[in-house]
């Protein structure tokens, strides 16, 4: 359905108790854990190329930051990622997104800055009426120039190895299909201002420090929903 290309992602993850999310995730979908914790992810990106399979690229909505906050789950066999929340800088993306693809898009005023060292200057703050404050405020970075793919049955692969994603409407839990290649991660650090990304959704993030990956590139197809999957 579309094509987009994926820049200069952070994913940040912390372990949480799979207890505390489950009154928040429908009770059809199971709640992955990997030795014995659920995990929260916070991921800042930004994105370009974004265009339906059979179109070209429209000026002024192919290219803007995303932020998701997010946790990972299974249905029918097939592990894949909820989300709690993503904000983009596009208006249109955002309807686009909660319309059909039954997602919580929100609108933000963000900014991705390329800084000294490589650092990425990050900045988000939500700004979708009605909807709860959310803010992110930082900087971050590649460690090095090493690169890694996650090993199967490792913590880094159940942390970033999704090929879908679940979303529900009503009564109804839909399954969206993402195809790319294997992620080419590098070992990140951070410099987090502000962080409450994960609050607006009523997550209370562990004081412990995150497990950071980054991310320079990737190419990713989105398919459409399957509907009504569960």
């Amino acid at each position: 359905m579309m094509k987009q290309v994926w820049h200069d992602l952070l994913f940040m993850h912390w372990p949480i108790a799979v207890e505390r999310l489950r009154p928040l995730i429908p009770a059809e979908l199971e709640i992955e854990s990997h030795e014995g914790s659920a995990w929260i992810g916070v991921v800042p990106f930004r994105m370009s190329g974004i265009r339906a399979h059979w179109m070209p690229e429209i000026p002024g909505t192919s290219a803007f930051p995303e932020l998701n906050v997010r946790t990972y789950v299974r249905a029918g066999g097939k592990a894949g990622v909820w989300f709690f929340s993503l904000d983009a800088a596009n208006s249109l993306a955002v309807a686009g997104a909660r319309r059909f693809f039954h997602l919580p898009y929100f609108r933000a005023q963000m900014q991705a800055r390329s800084g000294p060292n490589g650092e990425i200057q990050y900045a988000s703050h939500r700004v979708h009426t009605g909807a709860a404050s959310a803010d992110f405020r930082g900087g971050y970075r590649a460690l090095d120039d090493t690169f890694f793919q996650a090993k199967r049955g490792s913590l880094d692969y159940f942390l970033v190895e999704r090929y879908c994603l679940y979303a529900a409407s009503g009564m109804r839990i839909f399954r969206g299909e993402i195809d790319h290649a294997p992620w080419q991660l590098q070992g990140a650090e951070a410099e987090i201002e502000v962080n409450t990304m994960a609050a607006a959704s009523g997550i209370r993030l562990p004081a412990s420090k995150p497990v950071l990956h980054f991310a320079r590139r990737q190419e990713v197809k989105v398919w459409a929903l399957a509907s009504g999957v569960l």
